[in-house]
């Protein structure tokens, strides 16, 4: 009994591992575009914020970032709120600013081969769920058929997504749609042969408009290539 209970207690961590906590640190040194962190992020790809403090309690975001490596940082533009009424902050970044890694982490896009892996996904974490006919709609509005990187960092930035979870052929993975970059990794099984393409969705398909070419393919094959 006790083994079991050591077995079991061992795997804890990687099981929640899965989901790179957010972190709080702040700028130790920039030069240009290249960031020294005070702390690392757990993952390298993982993407944050830079909030300025300008004083009698005024706090704004100013930039997005990237680790490139444990404690390294590059900044990925300012546009992290889109607001046609709003200016856009061009405040410099200074050694000192706050830095939120994994912002919006909580935040999760699912893409799935069918409704029912949909439903054990998301009922297996608490977490904020964008449900994939809010994505399907956003694809059918730009005129495009299927997902690919850019559209998906578009649709994060719209919707403050932080986190696209995609069930693939024999794993699951987190996609950081601002970095582009894979920040978890977990074996899965038992998934079903035949799947919904271009993903679960509670519509027959998507319409991706007159001049758009259509979407063909097979689910896993096109999340392999995401």
């Amino acid at each position: 009994m006790r083994k079991i209970a050591l077995i079991a207690l061992s795997a804890l961590p990687l099981f929640a591992g899965f989901f790179p906590s957010t972190v709080n640190t702040s700028v130790a040194n920039i030069s240009g575009q290249n960031i020294t962190m005070n702390s690392s992020f757990p993952v390298t790809g993982m993407s944050g914020i830079i909030i300025h403090n300008y004083g009698q309690d005024v706090r704004a975001i100013t930039s997005r970032v990237v680790q490139t490596s444990p404690g390294h940082a590059k900044l990925a533009g300012n546009d992290v709120i889109e607001h046609d009424e709003l200016p856009t902050i061009n405040t410099a970044v200074a050694k000192g600013d706050k830095i939120i890694g994994g912002y919006l982490y909580n935040n999760v896009l699912v893409l799935a081969p069918d409704a029912n892996t949909y439903a054990k996904v998301t009922s297996s974490y608490n977490k904020q769920w964008i449900h994939p006919d809010l994505y399907a709609l956003y694809l059918s509005q730009e005129g495009e058929g299927t997902p690919n990187r850019e559209n998906l960092a578009n649709f994060a930035k719209k919707y403050h997504v932080g986190l696209v979870y995609i069930i693939k052929k024999n794993a699951a993975v987190l996609l950081d749609p601002i970095s582009g970059k894979y920040v978890g990794k977990k074996a899965v099984s038992a998934l079903p042969s035949k799947a919904k393409f271009p993903f679960f969705m509670r519509f027959d398909k998507i319409d991706s408009g007159w001049f758009s070419k259509s979407a063909t393919g097979t689910y896993y094959n096109l999340m392999e290539s995401l």
